[in-house]
């Protein structure tokens, strides 16, 4: 069997590479070992969220994909910082930044992981030429100068112009090709969950430092009739966990005050989940017939929501070089010049936002104070602030 591409990997990145490339005209299959969870409360669901910043989104819009998200976004005008690093769990700086001093466009725009999987699915069923299928894997690769052959897991093998490997941070399609990776291990551990609170969010995403790691609030639309947030809760591993077995009186105690009490009292409005935060870089983001994309080339900790969009600016950067080299797609020369746009950018930003963990993980006081000065000055000088912000909306990116 033949296709142009081959998409390893049926996560958001994953169908998101579908969409881009079947939009393009390209026959492209795209396989994953396991079906996507579209449903908010089975088992298995995503609840993190993503926010799509502004080139991500008009990246989407391009694919065809937003039409079908925008009814679900929440706008992400404000983008608060809080430190809460003194003697008590109280806010000492606070900090808004306000999209309208740079573009009149918000930020971004949330939504749900599972809601993203639900409708990217529903649209490639549309697209005639992608065919997606959910239960099976990639399970070996030979490339040649010419084309690269997969194996599947359902014993059948294809023929294919180009390998993209979306299949995450453990990326078996990376380690076929013999690209290696550095990774960076913190020692903590991330609480995803939805809650409900009194105070409404206002479409402003507040991120809280104390120690550990951020705890980060994420809008979403109201929830039976109440405001609710996506919060993202970022501690050292030991901890997390035992604040994962808490009873959910004892966790939303819990949770209200390593909020700052900014929202009132914090209701759960979903099940826990608990992941391990890492950063991590593949050597290279290109082989012979292979790109990686997304986990599969960089890892970063959920902080100024970097990690996806960055997946779509690699997905974004492939897609133009496909058009530039036309008949030539997964051609040395082509796989090269991504390499070379995006390594530079990818480097930047996973040791960029490394160095942002670490800070937030700071739990020696005088070191707190340090970055509660470090984040007033920065938002006091605006030249700074902005760049800041055009930075973290891609816009010095490939």
């Amino acid at each position: 069997m033949q296709y142009d591409i081959v998409v390893s990997g049926g996560g958001i990145a994953g169908l998101a590479a579908a969409a881009a490339f079947g939009t393009e005209g390209y026959s492209v299959l795209c396989v994953d070992p396991t079906p996507p969870v579209t449903d908010r409360d089975a088992d298995g669901a995503d609840l993190r969220t993503t926010a799509f910043l502004q080139p991500a989104q008009a990246f989407l819009e391009e694919i065809g994909l937003w039409s079908h998200l925008a009814d679900h976004a929440m706008p992400l005008q404000i983008m608060r910082i809080v430190d809460a690093g003194g003697d008590t769990p109280t806010p000492r700086v606070n900090k808004s930044f306000d999209a309208s001093d740079i573009s009149d466009l918000p930020f971004g725009w949330n939504l749900p992981n599972w809601l993203l999987r639900r409708e990217f699915v529903k649209h490639l069923e549309r697209v005639p030429n992608v065919a997606f299928r959910p239960g099976t894997s990639t399970t070996s690769l030979f490339t040649r100068e010419a084309e690269a052959r997969v194996g599947l897991s359902d014993g059948t093998k294809v023929r294919c112009k180009l390998v993209i490997a979306a299949d995450g941070r453990g990326s078996p399609m990376r380690q076929a090709a013999g690209i290696g990776v550095q990774t960076t291990r913190f020692g903590q551990k991330a609480l995803a969950f939805a809650v409900t609170h009194p105070i409404p969010h206002e479409n402003v995403s507040t991120e809280i430092h104390r120690t550990g790691g951020p705890f980060t609030f994420v809008p979403l639309p109201d929830l039976d009739g109440r405001p609710s947030s996506a919060i993202v809760w970022m501690e050292e591993g030991p901890k997390a966990q035992a604040l994962a077995e808490l009873d959910e009186a004892a966790f939303e105690d819990a949770m209200t005050t390593r909020s700052c009490s900014l929202f009132g009292p914090l209701k759960l409005a979903s099940r826990r989940s608990i992941w391990p935060i890492i950063s991590q870089q593949a050597d290279r983001l290109s082989g012979e017939r292979i790109a990686l994309v997304a986990e599969a080339a960089h890892v970063v900790p959920p902080i100024g929501a970097q990690g996806l969009n960055m997946s779509l600016t690699d997905l974004r950067v492939l897609r133009d070089l496909a058009r530039t080299h036309g008949d030539d797609i997964g051609s040395r020369k082509m796989l090269d010049a991504y390499h070379n746009k995006r390594i530079a950018d990818v480097r930047a930003r996973v040791a960029g936002i490394t160095l942002l963990n670490r800070t937030s993980m700071l739990s020696a006081q005088p070191l707190r104070d340090l970055r509660a000065k470090g984040l007033d000055a920065l938002y006091t000088l605006k030249p700074v602030r902005t760049s800041v912000m055009q930075l973290g909306l891609g816009a010095r990116g490939a």
